[in-house]
């Protein structure tokens, strides 16, 4: 079956830029997505369009076709206790990926200042101004399912989780 608008898509990638891996899924669980939901990268949405199971390829995205370009002055204050993925660490530091629950979904920031109660984000992404390769091996393509079409994502083994 080939990848196209309302499939449910499981993959494995690698992430490079400049030749330099930044992340990789071959080491856990693939990433599955609903296809041409809008719920993944463009640039690599239109890569996967039309591959089956078992195809690898590598594409390259700029960053109007990843995670967009980087914006100056993206600075927010916001209050410690709504960043999360702290981890293992203890505080929190400039420099640290974080991720923030707003109205528009879940953001990954990157730590800036750090105060008593509030922290500087930049909200750029941090891959945002990167041009980026992403080596990608399909590991599975179906039909999905009417409660994934409803619920607009793929759901796990065990269900969908809300």
């Amino acid at each position: 079956m080939q990848i196209a608008k309302n499939t449910a898509v499981e993959f494995h990638y690698t992430l490079s830029e400049a030749e330099e891996q930044i992340e990789t899924s071959t080491t856990d669980e693939a990433l599955t997505y609903l296809h041409g939901n809008d719920s993944m990268l463009p640039g690599l949405e239109n890569a996967l369009e039309g591959k089956t199971s078992g195809d690898k390829f590598s594409v390259t995205l700029a960053p109007e076709d990843a995670y967009g370009e980087f914006k100056e002055g993206l600075i927010q204050r916001v209050p410690i206790k709504h960043l999360q993925g702290l981890g293992n660490n203890k505080v929190w530091k400039p420099g640290m990926p974080a991720i923030v629950e707003s109205n528009q979904g879940r953001h990954q920031v990157t730590v800036v200042k750090v105060g008593r109660f509030n922290a500087d984000c930049d909200l750029n992404h941090p891959f945002a101004g990167k041009t980026l390769t992403f080596d990608v091996e399909v590991i599975s393509v179906r039909e999905a399912t009417a409660e994934e079409l409803a619920h607009g994502h793929v759901h796990s083994k065990d269900g969908c989780g809300h």
